[in-house]
């Protein structure tokens, strides 16, 4: 069987730059902003790494941070005193990311892919993981309680992280597009090509090379867009980018794939890496807009 790995964070290791009191980070921090954005009335960015700026003081704000504390990839985040809360919030794992409950985030971030979003789609044809969690037991058992998997979309090569104790756990399919196959030479299922094609019912699959060859989207219910590293919101600029310092592929390119998003209807933006973000879809059609003439003028 697997062994899951329980990691601690160190309290001889925390970071001076946390505030005084219960919750802290220490210094093995990856600075992949996990935490930052789960739980933003907590932790901040302090000298590139995270750090605690406001101790939790309701319910809520405990809450997420114990919820960020779970996702962090690198368990950099502790608390002095243990806490039996803590231990409930892991085992809530994969939790909705709206009131519909379409789409479930999984938390438990991989370092392996430097501490990028996974989700879970529940649905009676199958279910399937976008992008991989790391391996852990409470979201495993979580997952076999919800029916299982049958299928991983992996959006590019970055983001496959423990994809084989999933595929041996659960017998699911793995696909990637070709252009990523080095990632994942195992995978079951290659896509092919630059045109979008149906994964399903309510799915649809839209390659988007640029950040690399293979980079795939997959829009759900013409609601949801999972992105992988191709397009995510910064709260510093306000609106969609793309990570120019992290394109592998081509950037000019990149700006194509972008421009073929505006064919399509979306209000969520769920990214591996970078902020999610909800708009109406004519709003987000419009911060896509300004997303490609930022990217233009790069």
């Amino acid at each position: 069987g697997t062994i899951y790995l329980d990691l601690m964070a160190h309290p001889d290791r925390r970071r001076a730059e946390n505030i005084a009191g219960d919750f802290y980070v220490d210094d093995t921090c990856i600075d992949c902003d996990t935490c930052r954005w789960l739980a933003p009335e907590t932790f901040t960015a302090k000298g590139g790494q995270s750090a605690v700026f406001a101790q939790p003081q309701t319910p809520a704000q405990r809450h997420d941070a114990f919820i960020a504390m779970a996702a962090c990839p690198t368990a950099s985040i502790g608390t002095e005193r243990p806490d039996p809360g803590f231990a409930r919030v892991r085992s809530e794992f994969p939790v909705p990311v709206d009131l519909d409950g379409d789409v479930l985030y999984c938390g438990y971030h991989s370092e392996k892919s430097f501490g990028a979003a996974s989700y879970f789609l529940p649905r009676p044809q199958g279910n399937i993981l976008v992008d991989c969690p790391r391996e852990a037991a409470p979201l495993v058992k979580r997952l076999e309680s919800l029916g299982g998997v049958s299928h991983m979309f992996l959006t590019h090569g970055d983001d496959v992280a423990d994809h084989t104790t999933y595929q041996q756990h659960f017998g699911l399919q793995r696909w990637i597009h070709e252009g990523d196959r080095s990632a994942l030479r195992e995978a079951e299922h290659l896509m092919k090509g630059t045109e979008p094609f149906a994964m399903g019912e309510d799915l649809e699959v839209i390659p988007v090379p640029g950040h690399t060859r293979g980079s795939c989207c997959l829009l759900y219910r013409n609601k949801y867009l999972f992105t992988g590293d191709h397009l995510a919101y910064s709260a510093r600029r306000g609106h969609l980018y793309a990570f120019r310092d992290a394109c592998w592929y081509s950037w000019s390119r990149q700006i194509e794939s972008m421009e073929k998003l505006l064919a399509y209807s979306f209000e969520w933006v769920l990214p591996g890496h970078g902020r999610r973000l909800y708009l109406p879809a004519h709003e987000m059609r419009r911060n896509l807009e300004q997303c490609i003439a930022w990217m233009k003028q790069r």
